[in-house]
This record gives C-alpha cells, structure tokens and sequence, in this order.
C-alpha cells in the first residue's frame, strides 16, 4: 500500500515539473517565433478565405521575421 502511495506522488511530481517546463517554453515560442491563427470574414479574399464565410483558413503567422523587420512585398502582416 506504501508503494501506491509514493507511485501517486513520484507522478505528480513529474507532471508538475514538466508542466512548469513545458508551460514557459510554449509562451515564448508562442511570443516570439511564430504562432498559429484563423483567418474569418471577407477581408482577406479571394488570397485567403477564397470561398467566403462558410469556410475559414488556418495560418502561421511569423513573429521572427516582422521582430527582425525582413518583411518583403507580397508578405501578408497581420495586426492585432
């Protein structure tokens, strides 16, 4: 019974530091690299979105290159 006890314990232990691993590196990927987003609506078409508001495309959008200022002509930025 000692034994499922400290089984219990040893897990959680290990789900917490790999929580606290995973949980910065993920906002900092997120925040500086690159991230994933969803284009709506009308205003991108006929580039994205082409068939109008029944349908939506998914994007990675490229923090690294705008941060670094490398945006060409013909690049697509995204404001928030």
């Amino acid at each position: 019974m000692a034994q499922t006890g400290s089984f219990g314990r040893r897990y959680i232990k290990a789900f917490v530091s790999g929580f606290l691993v995973a949980v910065p590196v993920t906002v900092t990927v997120l925040d500086r690299l690159a991230y994933v987003a969803r284009v709506e609506g009308a205003s991108m078409q006929p580039s994205l979105n082409p068939e109008g508001a029944a349908a939506s495309d998914i994007v990675l959008l490229n923090r690294w290159s705008v941060r670094n200022y490398q945006v060409q002509r013909g690049d697509i930025v995204s404001l928030v």
